[in-house]
């Protein structure tokens, strides 16, 4: 729009350049209304400038303020971000999206049960499988019966034989977590709390430098979060495959000699 009026304009001082001039008619009353200041005693209104983009005549819409458009999330880049996730906590990636976190206090609350799950994921993500290799080991060394079944699979609710379980273990487990979990409300009172914040470093791994700690929390989050996945892949894999873990991906758990042994045994190396 404005630079067709440019066009025009140029084009009408153009043309006049080739006609004689006329006489101009001037509205002195108009020219002097216009040099006077003002003189009414309210405060001049700020003018809005508004850029015409269509010929459409504006409507009431167009001199309505719109709304920011609120950040993407950055896991989710379809999604706005949650207005309680700021990205200022450890693995926060503005991933909420059955918008479970609707207050800090709230926020709060699943970083805790999500800190408790990722640690004990993380343990039972490696005593798994390592329950597999040493269970008839150990069970052969102390003369008890081992808890794995014909197909070396742990104990689960899925693969069952958790009656071969003591109650005494159990009960052990419960106490231990109990204790654990009593602590832990103990310490959320003091100064520079943060969610699974327990004060417990005995190698003193723990960085000194705000950083390094928040790159170490965000480390521990994103390795718990893949451990909870793992350990859920490893109870459907065994109840679907009927196959314990180490016998799935033998690679990761046995001896080389071993893997290829068993391999040629089973048909997957030609001699």
């Amino acid at each position: 729009m404005k630079i067709s009026a440019a066009l025009f304009l140029s084009a009408v001082a153009s043309a006049s350049a080739f006609v004689a001039p006329a006489a101009v008619k001037h509205n002195t009353m108009a020219l002097r209304m216009s040099a006077e200041e003002p003189t009414s005693a309210e405060p001049e209104q700020p003018v809005v400038a508004m850029e015409m983009t269509s010929t459409e005549e504006p409507t009431v819409d167009d001199f309505v303020p719109k709304a920011v458009e609120a950040d993407m999330s950055m896991s989710m880049p379809f999604m706005a971000r949650p207005m309680a996730l700021d990205g200022s906590m450890a693995g926060d990636v503005g991933f909420d999206p059955l918008g479970f976190a609707k207050s800090e206090q709230d926020l709060m609350n699943y970083r805790e049960a999500e800190i408790k799950h990722s640690r004990l994921a993380m343990l039972a993500a490696a005593g798994w499988p390592l329950s597999e290799v040493f269970d008839k080991k150990i069970a052969g060394a102390f003369g008890l019966t081992p808890v794995l079944d014909a197909s070396d699979r742990a104990p689960s609710v899925l693969n069952g034989g958790l009656d071969k379980i003591s109650p005494a273990y159990w009960i052990g487990c419960i106490l231990l977590a109990g204790a654990i979990d009593v602590y832990g409300i103990s310490q959320k009172g003091k100064e520079g709390y943060f969610p699974g914040n327990l004060g417990f470093d005995p190698l003193g791994l723990y960085p000194q430098d705000e950083a390094g700690q928040l790159r170490m929390q965000t480390t521990e989050i994103k390795n718990g979060r893949l451990a909870m996945i793992a350990i859920t892949a490893f109870a459907v894999q065994e109840a679907v495959s009927k196959l314990g873990v180490i016998d799935e991906t033998p690679l990761f758990f046995k001896p080389i000699t071993t893997v290829v042994s068993e391999y040629t045994n089973s048909g997957y190396i030609v001699h």
